[in-house]
């Protein structure tokens, strides 16, 4: 069976009480990349562009594709500036990227429940 539909089949069983229905979870956090961003910033609160290169381990251009999407979606903002000559950019969480980051988590912690898919 394909796996999509074993999974629609198992939430459409358990719409209701259980909690389980990963069609909840966040996308723009939840994909490889934006998560550990995320991650990175919830304990951080801000930081540099390349500080953030270095934490997530991806390109310059990887990188800012990803910040792109989660600034479009409010999760982060970015302020960009000079330190001396030097361009800077800081990415910080913001309060609806708190509140995301806290509800994805959340979602998670459910969907892993041992009774999750009862």
């Amino acid at each position: 069976m394909n796996p999509q539909r074993w999974c629609d089949l198992v939430a459409a069983k358990h719409d209701g009480d259980s909690g389980f229905d990963y069609r909840e979870i966040d996308d723009v956090i939840h994909g490889r990349v934006r998560l550990a961003i995320m991650a990175f910033l919830s304990g951080a609160g801000s930081a540099d562009f390349t500080l953030l290169r270095q934490k997530v381990g991806v390109t310059d251009g990887n990188l800012s594709v990803h910040i792109r999407k989660l600034e479009d979606e409010g999760y982060i903002r970015v302020e960009k500036k000079f330190s001396g000559r030097r361009p800077l950019t800081l990415c910080h969480l913001t309060r609806k990227g708190r509140n995301a980051w806290i509800a994805y988590i959340a979602r998670m912690e459910t969907l892993m429940r041992p009774d999750a898919a009862e």
